[in-house]
């Protein structure tokens, strides 16, 4: 008999130890961060800035608006020079986070984190979005490759 496969938790960190060996960068968005937001005390502030590496390529950076969402998901800038495009990745599709290339890896496809549902700060509180985005990323952890 095959052992049951653990299911996939979207809202929760795999790893929270490596968070906390964090570097704190002293860059502007992380310090900015921590005296505008009372949630100074969130592991992943330290993040600000980082690029985002998926299973084939790079997708982008972690973004600044970060500090103003629930510490169980990322706000990722997803875009290019010429749009704009936020997507958020909840934390449990983190794999694993690289301090010294300030990196963090999720175990997703670039497609399949920029087809996300896109970031709105005036929906992103809402139970139906949160819904929407974890059933997303569950559905994506089935479908992934291997």
């Amino acid at each position: 008999m095959q052992p049951l496969p653990i299911p996939f938790a979207p809202w929760v960190w795999r790893n929270v130890g490596e968070l906390l060996v964090r570097r704190d960068t002293g860059s502007p968005e992380v310090d900015e961060a921590i005296r505008s937001d009372d949630r100074h005390e969130r592991p992943d502030i330290g993040l600000l800035g980082y690029e985002v590496e998926a299973l084939d390529g790079t997708i982008g950076r972690v973004d600044q608006v970060n500090a103003r969402v629930p510490a169980d998901c990322l706000v990722v800038d997803a875009g290019t020079w010429l749009s704009r495009h936020k997507v958020v990745l909840p934390v449990g599709a983190v794999a694993r986070v690289d301090h010294d290339a300030k990196t963090v890896h999720v175990d997703r496809t670039l497609d399949q984190v920029r087809q996300a549902p896109e970031y709105d700060p005036d929906a992103f509180d809402a139970e139906d979005y949160r819904r929407r985005l974890g059933e997303y990323y569950t559905e994506s952890y089935r479908t992934r490759p291997a």
